[in-house]
């Protein structure tokens, strides 16, 4: 994961060492301060990678994510879900390898609890999620866990909300390409998805999960090292305005509570 870091002084840059060599699941590959660049490897969410930097008092922005060497160009992708009672998130899609593809989110605003996460077929919003369709299933297979032979490519099991409502999760599925789902949509569902294993008429279909509370069109996205801007042509806006403008932390600018899609 390549981020950007506000490190202003050595101090700063020693505060981010610091931050990332307590966390036993995050390798420091790359400390940059002149540049503000930050590169590391690790299991964990890409959200709760930038609240670690971020505790060390500097300001960060994920500006693109990268796998092995075995993993096919042009394999990242982002989708910013949005929905009705201020459920909002943001979920990253990269193409670590021809055979998985890692599913990185953070939601807010979601009833404690499991949710249920599908790749729905179209990336229509004109009704929010009562449009996208139902689950991308190109091999027309019924509806069933991620770890199922069959299933649709798109079921992706469930999420936990916390009391807060926030939901953090990665998740390595087998079945994804990156390249299959552009243009497509992801959906979290308003109740648990029963994985296709309940006796509901709907089990077999889409889990009997519910209607969809939070909904976003997937987009290409940048991989590791490009995306080198730092000031957006369409509207003048800085990296750090819009971390701002997403965290609320700009007067009268109302908090998005999940980081902004810069990808």
């Amino acid at each position: 994961m390549e981020f950007a870091v506000q490190m202003s002084c050595q101090g700063c840059a020693d505060a981010v060492r610091a931050a990332l060599e307590a966390a036993p699941d995050v390798k420091l590959l790359e400390l940059r301060p002149q540049e503000q660049s930050v590169l590391v490897e690790t299991t964990a969410a890409a959200e709760q990678v930038r609240e670690l930097l971020e505790n060390s008092g500097c300001r960060a922005v994920l500006k693109g994510m990268g796998g092995s060497s075995e993993a096919p160009p042009g394999g990242a992708a982002v989708a910013a879900l949005g929905g009705p009672g201020g459920v909002r998130g943001l979920v990253r899609f990269l193409q670590l390898s021809p055979s998985r593809c890692l599913v990185d989110g953070a939601m807010s605003g979601l009833p404690p609890g499991p949710h249920g996460l599908h790749i729905h077929e179209f990336g229509d919003l004109s009704d929010p999620c009562n449009s996208c369709g139902g689950h991308f299933n190109p091999d027309g297979e019924t509806h069933g866990g991620p770890q199922d032979q069959h299933r649709h490519a798109g079921d992706l099991g469930n999420i936990w909300a916390d009391s807060e409502g926030r939901a953090r999760f990665r998740i390595e599925d087998t079945r994804l390409k990156v390249w299959d789902i552009i243009g497509r949509s992801v959906v979290v569902a308003e109740g648990e998805d029963d994985l296709g294993r309940g006796s509901h008429p709907l089990s077999r279909v889409t889990g009997n999960s519910g209607p969809g509370l939070a909904c976003g069109v997937v987009a290409r996205a940048a991989g590791l090292f490009q995306n080198p801007k730092r000031v957006c042509s369409c509207d003048g806006v800085t990296l750090w305005e819009e971390r701002d403008r997403s965290h609320g932390t700009i007067p009268g600018t109302p908090a998005m509570e999940t980081p902004s899609p810069h990808l």
